[in-house]
């Protein structure tokens, strides 16, 4: 079956970097768009940033362009998201997605599969 397993979260505090990454298994990795989103305490879900089959085309949701950076190693079925600068407001619980639609922005009803989450914790 389908599984996202993300890995990477942790607490830093502001302008520090983290590196989240997410293994995939049960599919075919290579054939599907993906994506990160995150859900802060009390707020909905927010797509983060979207990645093509091939790693070419990328989206970002605009208070993370120039900090955050998604990219993914279709031969190690890994995807990851390279956070820098980051700042308090960047808190939240961070999800590995499988997306089945594109839309812009990015949407949670665009998903078809979730991983269980990592979570990031800037303090300032």
């Amino acid at each position: 079956q389908v599984q996202l397993v993300e890995s990477g979260g942790g607490s830093v505090q502001a302008g520090g970097s983290l590196r989240l990454s997410c293994a995939a298994s049960g599919y075919d990795y290579s054939a599907y768009f993906m994506a990160w989103f995150r859900q802060a305490p009390g707020k909905g879900r927010e797509g983060v940033a979207r990645i093509s089959t091939g790693g070419a085309s990328t989206y970002y949701t605009d208070s993370v362009k120039g900090r955050f950076t998604i990219s993914r190693d279709n031969a190690r079925n890994t995807l990851y998201l390279q956070m820098n600068s980051l700042k308090p407001e960047d808190t939240a619980m961070y999800y590995c997605a499988r997306l089945r639609t594109i839309s812009t922005p990015l949407k949670p009803e665009s998903v078809t599969y979730w991983g269980q989450g990592t979570q990031v914790t800037v303090s300032s």
